[in-house]
């Protein structure tokens, strides 16, 4: 929230963010795919095996149908050390190792709109903290998946104006 205030307080009255305010916004970022992980936006996908192979024990033929699940990775203890924490700090410096963090998928087949996502939250945060504190109205709220994590009750909050 700090970084957000500070890129807030060196605007004008007015003044939109611009490319090097983005290029400020590291933390939240960061706050960002660590909640991409816990909650990620995609669930997995489905690729067709191009060569006979063999993975955990299991004969994949070639041809076959298969499907990669986000959490696979997102929430192995061996990719991310205590896989339920919220931990923004995951993403820090090289980040997590490749293929591990998939919310975009990966390799050449990546979502085309990454970069776009990432500007569009990035700009939804900091308005949103630049303009409000907020509370939410059901502090202990479940998150289901049908078929993607979202709030029980929709997350109903209160926004109060700063």
């Amino acid at each position: 929230m700090a970084e957000q205030m500070e890129i807030a307080r060196s605007k004008k009255e007015g003044e939109m963010l611009n490319w090097e305010d983005i290029k400020k916004m590291k933390y939240s970022w960061n706050v960002a795919c660590e909640v991409m992980r816990l909650a990620p936006p995609l669930q997995g996908a489905f690729r067709e095996a191009i060569t006979d192979f063999t993975f955990a024990g299991f004969s994949i033929p070639k041809g076959w149908k298969l499907h990669w699940n986000v959490n696979s990775t997102h929430k192995n203890p061996e990719c991310f050390p205590e896989p339920e924490k919220f931990e923004p700090a995951r993403f820090e410096g090289s980040g997590p190792a490749p293929y591990t963090f998939v919310p975009f998928g990966g390799g050449p087949r990546m979502c085309p709109g990454k970069e776009y996502a990432r500007l569009e939250v990035l700009v939804f945060m900091h308005n949103v903290i630049k303009r409000f504190n907020w509370e939410k109205l059901i502090p202990d709220e479940m998150i289901i998946v049908d078929p993607l994590p979202m709030p029980a009750k929709g997350l109903p909050v209160r926004l109060l104006p700063h």
